[in-house]
């Protein structure tokens, strides 16, 4: 099973309420999001880099759930399909985000042309904010997931420190989707490798 099949039998399998569907024919039909990069240069900046990000996080995220103090000693529990939005749609930001461009570069002595990635925003609205925006054209999110997602950066983004620290404080998803995010980018993915 390839990483399209597998993201949309565990979309379609988790994420019923009103609108899934329509969105995933959205994100199928009209956005790249089954070949964007993650990124121009860090973590999953390659084709098809977005949709293993997204596979990556679902699965540190329902790891991270699961750990008993979470659950027994903080009493935090999720429905799985707000651990399948949260994770699989946080960076839906990103579709439609990224152009392939070329640059020279010397190898080996070479002048050699290759493709590179830049930033092309049309909806330039932040980042989980945006997701969040895009989102709710199409399902209403919980107040949860929508925290969880415009928050899933933590403190790497831009934001007021208290508020972030304060928006994990009070919701724990956005918490736990916080360590997925970074579990996923750090360890999974890595950096490009020069």
């Amino acid at each position: 099973m390839n990483n399209k099949e597998k993201f949309i039998e565990i979309y379609r399998a988790c994420i019923t309420r009103e609108g899934a569907d329509t969105f995933l024919d959205y994100l199928t039909e009209k956005t790249d999001f089954f070949t964007a990069p993650a990124s121009t240069r860090f973590h999953g900046s390659y084709e098809g880099g977005l949709l293993e990000h997204s596979l990556n996080v679902y699965e540190c995220l329902c790891d991270f759930v699961k750990r008993p103090r979470f659950r027994e000693k903080y009493g935090f529990t999720f429905t799985e399909e707000s651990l399948a939005i949260v994770s699989l749609l946080h960076d839906i930001c990103k579709t439609n985000f990224y152009k392939t461009e070329m640059r020279n570069v010397k190898k080996n002595g070479v002048w050699e042309s290759v493709p590179y990635y830049t930033i092309e925003d049309s909806l330039p609205y932040g980042h989980g904010e945006k997701s969040v925006y895009i989102l709710s054209g199409f399902m209403k999110l919980t107040r949860e997931e929508a925290f969880a997602i415009r928050y899933h950066m933590g403190f790497s983004g831009p934001e007021d420190a208290n508020q972030v620290g304060r928006a994990l404080e009070m919701f724990p998803l956005a918490f736990a989707l916080c360590v997925a995010d970074m579990e996923a980018s750090y360890y999974m993915e890595g950096t490009e490798k020069k």
